[in-house]
């Protein structure tokens, strides 16, 4: 039997069935059972294969300056430079393992996020009813569903009644969609396959009866969980910047290193002695503790963004909402509340709006801004009485958060009755129900009878059902009048084009005789009561979010697949920008798009702010079209229709809250507090971030290249040494790690949303840095040079000017260390005190280096000696020297480019 084929959505009842093989009434036989689950296997989606703690810290190793220093272990251990070979390995480890410590912290706050998943199903086998394990599940199996069921696979309805289903977490759409039996045309899209129930959605309200018709990685939600597996993961911008970087330096430190073993060698060295200054050489290239110092900057900038609900997966992801420059946003649950909202109401041939967001019942009802009295507005009381009685959610407040029972669109009506005083609990009292119509979508409405003096019959619904019922109309004072449907529909027109969802109301007194209803009861004389307009509206600090993204030239995107209106009313709401219509937004719809070609949309793509009715696969190609024109992409998504872009975009950001778990394994970044601001708190962060790894790397370069030069000066002069390779070894680990972290806690610089994001092509170190790197370097090379010499020169021993020269390196990096504080500002501008960690880092490197020059056992293992104090006069204005200058040039600087970046 091949269920992967057929349409199911446009077959008939019958054909259904017979395709299937089974029995409409009584299931499959426990043999026809056991056959297919052994044709199809267990209902159950193939999950993701978790990597053992080896393998994630293995990969901890895959960087390419880790292969630099691992290559220089092995070089100096197969020289038996044993010292230098575990301290350069110990480097490595110590990056690996602080990679290895967040990335399982990362995982068990994903973990503790997790919630529980239905696993039971009501199944007809053998002509009678039992529960199961869903994963026992088979196609042809006949299944029924009820209010506050998962749907355990996806189903073919065969008979419902007034079935409504969330789909949002699939569809995007946040308005539970109804469900009916009729064929719908092939073409139809995922959500508006309205016969069809599908997998891991939820019953909001009634029941149903419906056939297997793909179970396991063959429903929507397996296919989705699938092409998750199979989407591409790119390198972050941060990653491919060092990757650049460091084959860059890799070649040029083997070529260097090679040539001067060579000139070493042809100028009479020895071998052994040839291959050390080449280490020494290598060793002194390498910035050994840019790897370390990275992964270290990034792991504080993850202890930063938890504190600000913010969990990050991978380290990486820091950096990369630095770059951020479009962020793609799932409307439901994402910018919205996912919480229906009355907003407008006509009752009485007047216009009454509705404040507050979301269920919580707090905000007021207004008539020309002002807060009515129902005891004035009769029409009005009526009105919300009516939303509340015929009516079957409820709402409740749990932890601080107000949930709805129930259908979100009745749970709408009984928050905008509560804002005017009429509680639910208590006008259920004074009016007992007494019979119900359900809603079924065939009639497009529901009723109930409820007991008074006169017994009150209501209706709500859809607003073509209820005029077709109505013949009057309550005025403002809550009495009968002559309808005026014109009125009315001019009305519907105007909610419709705010994208509010409209539910029409009416009334009518039966005899208090009368305890049962039926549709022929409300199908004349009913009196029209009035519209409630609803939406799921934006958050409201998702609004002021959106607005400081693209103040910092972040396109916002929203991409949903809820209908086109309400997604350009919401967007316009939440003042999204597009380039296509400097007026109203337009949303392309999913079926707008499959008719694009990929170079079509990639325009569109980049022109376009909304897109609505989109399917996943349509998600996923807008992600990589957006990326073919070389934006870094952030995905925002809650559902298991985000899945695949998620994982796809260049940072995948999943709602810690709603989000489901498809979602959050597909993400690198999750949101506890399922908000959207905090992802451009994180945006921030996230630059502050990179700007303090361009610091670090602006600083240490230089380093880098004085003690290349050094060596490169001493073997073109024939000259001793001036640093031995344990002490450039010495160099550049402590003081990256005493003097270079210390820049991880410089604050984030004033205006640092007002610029546009760091273009992803755009190298680690613009032209002037490079300038700056050369001016600095060849200074820290000069002086220490000349001061080795100067000491030879004055009877001193080898040992002794090589560690002048090693404490040159040291003060110069210390000194160099407050001109990084900031690329552009004098210390003056950014705050002398702003950032205590640079004094103490500085205090700490100098008592640090006075144990190197004092300490015997740190003489015998660094080959280094005391010195003289007029040594270190020399020593010192060397360091102050250099702060000069630089400022000199940073002053300069400013005054031809004025404020611009570098």
């Amino acid at each position: 039997m091949n269920t992967t084929q057929n349409k199911w959505h446009t077959l008939e009842f019958e054909e259904v069935v017979e395709k299937l093989f089974t029995h409409p009434e009584n299931g499959l036989s426990t043999e026809e059972v056991e056959m297919r689950l052994n044709e199809f296997g267990e209902n159950r989606i193939t999950s993701k294969k978790m990597q053992s703690s080896l393998v994630r810290f293995l990969l901890q190793f895959n960087q390419p300056l880790i292969y630099i220093l691992l290559g220089a272990t092995i070089i100096t251990l197969l020289l038996q430079e044993y010292t230098d070979s575990a301290v350069i390995f110990g480097v490595v480890l110590l990056n690996s393992i602080i990679g290895y410590v967040q990335e399982t912290r990362a995982l068990k706050a994903i973990d503790a996020l997790s919630k529980s998943m239905s696993t039971t199903a009501t199944v007809i086998r053998n002509g009678r009813q039992q529960v199961l394990d869903s994963t026992q599940l088979v196609p042809g199996d006949l299944v029924k569903v009820k209010a506050g069921d998962k749907i355990p696979a996806d189903l073919r309805l065969i008979a419902v009644k007034s079935l409504q289903v969330d789909e949002s977490a699939l569809t995007g759409e946040s308005v539970a969609t109804e469900k009916s039996t009729s064929t719908i045309e092939a073409e139809a899209l995922l959500g508006d396959r309205h016969n069809l129930g599908f997998a891991s959605t939820v019953v909001t309200y009634g029941t149903a009866r419906g056939l297997v018709i793909d179970t396991g990685d063959r429903t929507e939600v397996g296919k989705i969980n699938q092409s998750i597996a199979t989407a591409e993961e790119l390198d972050t911008p941060l990653t491919l910047k060092i990757k650049r970087f460091s084959h860059m330096l890799l070649w040029v430190i083997l070529s260097l290193s090679i040539t001067i073993m060579a000139v070493a060698y042809f100028r009479g060295e020895a071998l052994a002695d040839a291959f050390m200054v080449a280490v020494a050489l290598m060793v002194g290239a390498i910035p050994e503790g840019l790897p370390a110092a990275v992964t270290i900057m990034l792991a504080i900038g993850v202890g930063k963004m938890a504190k600000k609900r913010a969990v990050i997966r991978k380290l990486v992801a820091v950096e990369t909402l630095g770059s951020t420059n479009v962020i793609c946003s799932d409307k439901t649950g994402t910018l919205t509340e996912n919480q229906m909202t009355v907003q407008k109401i006509l009752a009485g041939k007047e216009i009454f709006e509705v404040t507050g967001i979301g269920y919580k019942p707090q905000g007021k009802v207004l008539y020309r801004g002002e807060q009515v009295s129902l005891k004035e507005k009769r029409s009005l009381k009526y009105l919300l009485r009516a939303g509340v009685l015929c009516n079957n959610s409820r709402i409740f407040e749990d932890e601080e958060r107000w949930l709805a029972e129930g259908d979100p669109t009745e749970a709408a009506l009984i928050s905008a009755a509560e804002k005017a005083g009429i509680k639910d609990h208590y006008i259920d009292q004074y009016f007992p129900r007494l019979d119900e119509i359900p809603f079924q979508s065939e009639y497009q409405y529901m009723a109930t009878l409820h007991e008074e003096e006169e017994n009150l019959l209501f209706m709500k619904g859809s607003v073509e059902a209820v005029l077709r019922c109505t013949e009057w109309m309550t005025n403002e004072d809550g009495e009968r009048v002559t309808i005026d449907k014109a009125m009315i529909e001019n009305y519907v027109e105007e909610f419709a084009a705010d994208g509010l969802r409209v539910l029409a109301f009416a009334y009518k007194k039966v005899p208090v005789s009368q305890k049962s209803i039926d549709h022929e009861d409300v199908s004349e004389g009913m009196v029209f009561l009035g519209l409630q307009g609803m939406i799921d509206p934006p958050r409201g600090e998702a609004i002021e979010a959106v607005a400081l993204c693209q103040q910092a030239g972040i396109q916002v995107k929203m991409i949903t697949g809820d209908h086109a209106l309400t997604a350009a009313t919401i967007a316009g709401q939440l003042g999204i920008e597009g380039k296509e219509d400097k007026g109203k937004l337009k949303a392309y719809t999913g079926l707008e798009l499959q008719g694009f070609s990929d170079d079509e949309l990639k325009q569109i793509a980049n022109e376009v702010s909304v897109f609505a009715r989109v399917s996943p696969d349509q998600k996923l190609r807008l992600v990589k079209a957006l990326q073919s024109r070389g934006y870094v992409v952030a995905m925002t998504g809650d559902g298991v229709n985000d899945g695949p872009a998620l994982k796809q975009a260049n940072i995948g950001i999943a709602m810690g809250i709603t989000g489901t778990e498809v979602a959050k394994d597909a993400s690198d970044m999750v949101l506890t507090d399922d908000n959207f601001a905090s992802i451009e708190a994180a945006v921030e962060e996230g630059r502050g971030v990179f700007d303090n790894l361009t610091k670090f790397i602006i600083w240490t370069l230089p380093t880098n290249l004085g003690e290349a030069l050094v060596i490169l000066a001493s073997i073109a002069l024939s000259t001793q040494l001036p640093l031995a390779p344990v002490q450039i070894l010495w160099i550049n680990m402590t003081t990256a790690i005493l003097l270079g972290l210390m820049l991880t806690f410089e604050p984030k610089e004033p205006g640092i949303m007002d610029r546009p994001p760091i273009p992803s092509e755009k190298p680690i170190l613009s032209f002037p840095l490079v300038m700056r790197t050369l001016l600095v370097g060849s200074l820290i090379m000069l002086a220490a040079f000349i001061l080795f010499q100067f000491e030879l020169s004055r009877g001193a021993s080898l040992k002794q000017a090589q560690t002048v020269a090693t404490t040159v390196f040291v003060v110069m990096e210390a000194s160099y260390l407050f001109n990084c504080r900031s690329l552009r500002k004098s210390l003056k501008e950014i705050g002398y005190f702003s950032n205590k960690w640079v004094y103490i880092g500085t205090l700490g490197m100098l008592i640090l280096q006075l144990v190197f020059i004092h300490s015997p056992w740190m003489n015998t293992l660094f080959q280094s000696e005391p010195i003289n104090v007029d040594s270190w006069i020399w020593i010192l204005t060397a360091g102050l020297g250099l702060f000069l200058i630089v400022n000199f040039e940073k002053a300069i600087r400013r005054k031809l480019n004025g404020s611009e970046e570098f």
